[in-house]
This record gives C-alpha cells, sequence and structure tokens, in this order.
C-alpha cells in the first residue's frame, strides 16, 4: 500500500490488465465499487473501442477492437482506499505512473480517445487512384497485378483490370483486398 498519495481531483487513470482480461477487470471493478461503497471515489470505467472494417472470408464484417489491448480507463478520485481497491482487483497488474503514484491521463488524450470510440461506422479509406498500378492482397486473385479503373468511395469499392491468361478483365474488388505497388 503506498505511504501517500496525492488527491488530483476527479480524473481518468489507466489502469494495466493480464491482455484478455480488460471485460473481465471492468466487471469485478463495478462490483468491487458496490461492495466497498465506493461510488463517490469511483465514477466510469471504460475499456476503450472502436469499430473497424475487416475482410473475413471474402466478406466485410464491421468489428470492434479495443484500442489499447491490456489496458482499462478508471475515472476517479485517488485516495489510498480507492487506490487499494482498484489495484488489488483480480487480474489487474498495477496502475500506470511512476512508483506507487498513478499518473492521471490528459484531458486532450480522453477527449481525442472519446471521439474515436462514438464513431459509429468507420469510413472507408481508399487511399489510390485511377490508373495507378496495385496488387491484389486477399482473395481468389490474390498476387495478381492490375491497374484501377473506377473506384466506388461510397461502397468502397474498387473496378480494376487484372490481364488474366493473356486477356484483360475488368475486376471488382473491396478496397480493402489490394495494395499500392
Amino acid at each position: 500500500m503506498p505511504k501517500q498519495i496525492t488527491q488530483y481531483g476527479r480524473r481518468w487513470y489507466a489502469i494495466h490488465t493480464y491482455s484478455g482480461y480488460e471485460e473481465n477487470v471492468a466487471e469485478n471493478l463495478k462490483r468491487r465499487i458496490e461492495s466497498y461503497d465506493m461510488g463517490d471515489k469511483v465514477f466510469n470505467i471504460i475499456v476503450p473501442k472502436e469499430k473497424k472494417i475487416k475482410i473475413k472470408n471474402g466478406k466485410r464484417k464491421l468489428v470492434e477492437e479495443k484500442i489499447f489491448p491490456g489496458y482499462v480507463l478508471v475515472e476517479m478520485f485517488v485516495t489510498d482506499d480507492s487506490w487499494y481497491m482498484v489495484r488489488n482487483t483480480p487480474n489487474v497488474t498495477g496502475f500506470i505512473g511512476t512508483g506507487n503514484t498513478p499518473t492521471p491521463v490528459s484531458e486532450e488524450e480522453m477527449k481525442n480517445l472519446q471521439k474515436r470510440m462514438a464513431v459509429e461506422a468507420p469510413q472507408y479509406n481508399i487511399d489510390v487512384s485511377v490508373g495507378q498500378a496495385i496488387k491484389i492482397a486477399d482473395g481468389p486473385l490474390k498476387g495478381f497485378e492490375g491497374k484501377v479503373m473506377e473506384i466506388d468511395q461510397e461502397k468502397g469499392k474498387v473496378k480494376v483490370i487484372v490481364s488474366m491468361f493473356g486477356r484483360e478483365t475488368p475486376v471488382e474488388l473491396d478496397s480493402l483486398q489490394i495494395k499500392k505497388l
């Protein structure tokens, strides 16, 4: 237990957890806040996540990924008893900071993180242009090279001309399936 913790006021702190246990730690903390009657010292607990577009089995999926795997953010007043309660939650390895003194997350960083978490659906970011040479990185035509003919920004699709069997063939691909050459 720390000797003396300076009171910073109500701030956000990052706690390190065993990877994969972030949700478990958040749930345990919520239960411990009730059982230790710490509702006046520990206010919010979040596992920062954002939505991303991934391709799985050739299909586009919207998945939620942890922004900082192995970390949970806690809004709290740091006192000896609140520090002890959070620090001794199962699967918590410690606060981010020096020694026993937690370092608060800056307000600017928290605002940026909350904006990032609030995005409902990620935008398609197609960073190729018409006429550009590309390589197909995923799907049945993986390894083929081609040239961009059309870009559909809304759907995240790209029409590419690929040379197969001595012929130029137009192919529509997901923008995540191609890489610039």
